[in-house]
């Protein structure tokens, strides 16, 4: 027997599931249940492309001992079980990426009496110290024989035995030492009770031993006691049934099944068809109400589960489903793919293509009828799932109209609780005015006060303000109803007869050139502004470039964004900018002239949301002028 410490983040864990958790402690049956269900799909998986797994027996199982003498309780199944080194990874480390986020997230006077979070956060095994002194794990693999079985136990204390065992089936037996204080769950009518509330849809069955009472085969006037099994979960396929069969309650439990949803009683909407003719399948499908905790991480694993004829060949079906749909959960059952489907066949698969396509239909369909008959509800959604529906316009330019219309805006002519559509929008749109023009910023407030805008309000053009990263990826280059969206800090804005002329006259042109040449190295050009009616200056991207917005994110992200040179454009109209061209005339080696293009430029650099250069050096430039200016009015 060897004896191994538990990684810190296990013992943290484990501390917290004893000592912080008090309520609904019932949820380590569902977590153990659905670890086994788990383990026989993998197996039964294995078996279709592994030869020697394929004389497996294909009675599977999950078994509920209740031992009331020894205060033990089992949770056994005939899955695929773990080898030493899979019971080590597995149970002595966390490898999850949402483990930090967990155990932050129970320590909340908020979680601790909510442990539905368990089953979110995929380390429901560790439930299983709730209720229990001690708990031991005996598991073989499938495919290797009797005498390499393995046997875990611990108590919690830091620490937990490996030994060799001998187990005579494959799979695995979770084995409970059940606290005197929670001896219910020895019961019977408990069981039946938490596996009725939490585990009635598990496909595989359920069973316990009961004892019955039969008329004997000797003396046909005696009863005699007989132990038999007894499945105790309804296994009912309802994703094969038609909707008009289905409750709205079993809608609800099946729906907290499969996503462990558990602090929403209901999804935000249920989609449930199923598609005769050229290609059969059956579709119960979720959209929920809040957005999954570890949605934006890289490793998250999207798509309904793929059953072909009741046999779940995959647990997530990616090829499915559409990115930006990636928070619909559900499953999948086609009669017309082959038990033996690979990843390689589902990514080039006719039948998967015309799958997504209907299941794509069905979700915008449905979010569009919301949106017309329900708004204060899609507005809900909206707010939770807009971020990621709106990538729709970069991966489906099948349905990139269809998704623009599903999109809300903030906008100068709303407020930052108010929104727009497109198509309100395009209403809107004033006679000449051929393009959708936006502008991006971390917040709404800073938007609306942009020297970009100024322009604008006094043609009273509409612009949209958008707040998140992805936005002007996004938008750059989408057109909606043959109207092309615009950045309005890019050059080209193309007002077209309603732009006014640029100044030809010379008066500005020295100061130009010589502000040009102070700034060579940090900008492409200096141009006189027809966009500034109020502020002094403004950079301006080339119409392909990333805005500041999202050069700042992939910075963010590590990754090196080559930097591009813009135009710094001067409103020739504006006191400081005409005071300046004065000096230069009077006197252009003034040195005064050479701190003005530093702040002008820096200003402008703030204007964009980005830092000024040199902060210190802005920060004593403008401490200088201030003094100059107060010694001038005092002298005076």
């Amino acid at each position: 027997m060897k004896k191994m410490e538990f990684k810190a983040e296990v013992k943290e864990l484990l501390d917290l599931m004893i000592h912080s958790l008090y309520s609904h402690k019932e949820i380590f049956l569902r977590e153990l249940i659905s670890n086994s269900s788990d383990a026989i799909d993998r197996l039964r998986i294995e078996s279709l492309t592994n030869d020697s797994l394929k004389d497996i027996s294909a009675n599977w199982k999950i078994k509920i001992i209740s031992d009331k003498t020894n205060g033990t309780l089992t949770v056994s199944d005939n899955g695929i079980g773990m080898s030493r080194e899979e019971i080590i990874e597995s149970l002595g480390t966390i490898a999850h990426s949402g483990t930090k986020e967990f155990i932050s997230a129970i320590k909340s006077k908020e979680a601790q009496n909510n442990p539905e979070l368990i089953g979110q956060f995929g380390v429901g095994f560790y439930s299983s110290f709730m209720v229990s002194d001690k708990v031991t794990v005996l598991s073989r693999r499938a495919g290797e024989p009797s005498d390499k079985a393995v046997k875990w136990e611990s108590s919690a204390d830091g620490s937990y035995s490996l030994d060799d065992a001998v187990k005579d089936t494959t799979g695995t037996d979770i084995i409970l030492k059940i606290k005197e204080e929670e001896k219910k769950y020895l019961e019977e009518w408990e069981i039946k009770s938490v596996v009725k509330k939490y585990s009635d849809f598990i496909e595989h069955p359920v069973v316990i031993d009961v004892e019955t009472e039969k008329e004997s085969s000797v003396d046909k006037t005696k009863k005699v006691k007989t132990i038999e099994e007894e499945t105790i979960n309804s296994r009912k396929a309802i994703w094969l049934k038609r909707s008009s069969e289905v409750t709205q309650d079993e809608y609800n439990e099946f729906y907290q099944h499969i996503s462990h949803d558990y602090m929403n009683k209901e999804p935000f909407k249920t989609i449930h068809f199923k598609a005769e003719g050229t290609q059969e399948f059956s579709a119960l499908l979720y959209i929920p109400k809040t957005l999954p905790f570890n949605i934006f991480y890289r490793d998250y694993k999207f798509g309904p589960k793929l059953y072909v004829k009741r046999v779940q060949i995959t647990e997530h079906c990616e090829e499915l489903i559409w990115p930006y749909l990636r928070f619909i959960q559900g499953v999948v059952d086609s009669s017309d793919l082959p038990l033996n489907v690979s990843r390689e066949i589902l990514q080039h698969n006719s039948i998967v293509e015309r799958i997504k396509k209907s299941i794509t239909k069905k979700a915008l369909d449905i979010l569009n009828e919301t949106k017309k008959e329900k708004y204060d509800d899609y507005l809900k959604f909206y707010n939770e799932f807009g971020k990621i529906l709106k990538e729709g316009i970069h991966f489906d330019h099948a349905n990139k109209e269809t998704i623009g219309e599903l999109l809300l805006f903030h906008s100068t002519k709303t407020s930052n609780t108010e929104y727009t559509t497109l198509n309100d929008y395009i209403s809107r749109m004033k006679e000449g005015q051929e393009h959708i023009y936006y502008i991006t910023s971390e917040n709404f407030n800073e938007a609306v006060k942009s020297p970009y805008l100024e322009i604008f309000r006094e043609k009273d053009y509409e612009v949209l303000v958008l707040t998140d990263e992805i936005d002007d990826f996004i938008f750059s280059k989408y057109d909606f109803k043959e109207k092309r969206f615009k950045s309005i800090t890019k050059e080209d804005l193309d007002l077209k007869a309603e732009k006014k002329d640029k100044k030809t006259d010379k008066e500005f042109k020295d100061i130009i050139g010589f502000i040009k040449e102070q700034l060579i190295d940090n900008i492409k050009d200096v141009k006189s502004s027809s966009r500034l009616k109020e502020s002094a200056c403004c950079l301006v991207a080339d119409s392909n470039d990333l805005d500041p917005y999202m050069q700042n994110l992939f910075r963010s992200m590590g990754q090196n964004i080559p930097d591009h040179k813009k135009t710094l454009e001067i409103n020739t109209e504006h006191p400081l900018i005409k005071n300046m061209n004065e000096l230069y005339k009077k006197d252009k080696n003034n040195t005064s002239l050479k701190d003005y293009i530093k702040i002008i430029y820096d200003e402008a650099l703030i204007l964009e949301g980005s830092k000024p250069k040199d902060p210190a050096e802005f920060a004593q430039l403008i401490s200088k002028l201030m003094t100059e200016n107060a010694q001038s009015k005092i002298i005076q």
